[in-house]
């Protein structure tokens, strides 16, 4: 008698891909699943853990942008919201994550997050004047530095800025304070360490504003002339040599200014009668290499502004500008379409009042250890 046979109902074994392979596809993955898959096996949390892998990854992110606002829609509630670029720049309503801040009040004493700065992945921002946090919320790891003391001035003002620093392959933070006694001091602090080192020598005491702009190795801040409010220059302090210089400004107006960067090379952000102008230091150092590189018209019927700043670029030519309007005494957003020529506002529902915004991309870099 033939005996019957049946197909086996045993489903084949998957092809095992190489580990290469793996490495280059996890590392295009968001930070949310990298997270899950780090907890399948013990391989898988060894290569998402891997130092090289993260700055891979890192590569990655660099080219998925998001928008991180900070608003505060009550008086007693503060609230962080997360937005891909994309979904800024398009025509539907913008998707938004609420992040919540990963340390209260009550942790470090009075007092509400004052402003923020972001570089690959990681939030710093200050707490009480002079206590700062790193915190990476796409891993939810965060940080408290120590707190700093300025044993010069009396109820200082304390200005943070935040950037990697490429000689020593790390991040640093950045604090400027000064008091109405004008007399300015600088300390810096490096990712892994826990204490803040001065940096003598600021070369002027004029009034400094906004953060500083992390760019080559160096971090840079408008000082303005105390007594007439104008523009003074760019002083620039070189991390690597701990030195200070000086850089020379475009022929501008020199009143409604901010520093940023694109591309990494600095720009200023001018607001004059009725134009915002553009201007790029193509050659870092080089005053010659200003060059003007947009001239936006004022919106119609347009408002009065006291602060601008172009917070993204966009490789259709798109700026996402964060800007200050005077008749609502609110800060606001706009994409100005510099191709066509024409203004829009972007759909970002929960939005009343806006107190920062800045580019942030997600990573698996810990507030912790190096870079």
């Amino acid at each position: 008698m033939e005996t019957q046979t049946f197909p086996s109902l045993h489903t084949p074994p998957l092809p095992t891909l190489p580990f290469d392979l793996i490495a280059d596809i996890f590392s295009r993955l968001p930070v949310k699943l990298l997270l899950q898959l780090r907890c399948l096996c013990k391989s898988f949390n060894s290569l998402i853990s891997d130092p090289k892998f993260v700055k891979k990854h890192l590569q990655f992110s660099i080219k998925r942008p998001h928008l991180v606002v900070n608003s505060t829609n009550n008086l007693d509630e503060l609230l962080l919201f997360d937005s891909p670029m994309s979904s800024i720049f398009s025509i539907s309503t913008a998707m938004q994550t609420h992040l919540s801040y990963p340390i209260t009040p009550i942790n470090v004493g009075y007092g509400i997050p004052m402003g923020f700065s972001s570089c690959d992945g990681m939030l710093c921002f200050a707490i009480h004047a002079n206590s700062v946090v790193l915190w990476n919320p796409s891993i939810r790891k965060f940080k408290l530095l120590p707190r700093l003391q300025s044993p010069s001035q009396i109820n200082p003002i304390f200005i943070y800025s935040f950037g990697y620093v490429r000689f020593i392959d790390n991040y640093k933070i950045v604090s400027i304070s000064f008091s109405i006694k004008d007399h300015i001091d600088v300390s810096v602090n490096t990712i892994g360490t826990d204490f803040w080192r001065r940096i003598h020598g600021f070369p002027y005491c004029n009034t400094i504003r906004g953060s500083g702009v992390f760019v080559r190795d160096s971090v840079n801040w408008l000082a303005y002339d105390a007594s007439s409010s104008s523009l003074h220059a760019i002083v620039s302090l070189d991390l690597e040599k701990d030195s200070y210089q000086k850089l020379s400004i475009p022929d501008l107006k020199r009143e409604n200014c901010t520093l940023g960067v694109v591309t990494d090379c600095l720009y200023i952000f001018e607001c004059n009668d009725m134009f915002f102008d553009v201007w790029v230091m193509k050659e870092y150092g080089n005053k010659e290499s200003w060059t003007k590189i947009y001239n936006i018209p004022y919106m119609k019927d347009h408002v009065f502004y006291s602060y601008a700043k172009a917070l993204y670029i966009s490789e259709d030519d798109q700026l996402l500008i964060n800007f200050y309007d005077l008749t609502s005494k609110k800060l606001k957003l706009l994409i100005y379409d510099s191709k066509n020529r024409i203004w829009k506002i972007p759909d970002i529902h929960n939005i009343k009042c806006i107190s920062n915004s800045e580019v942030y991309i997600e990573s698996l870099i810990s507030p912790f250890s190096r870079g």
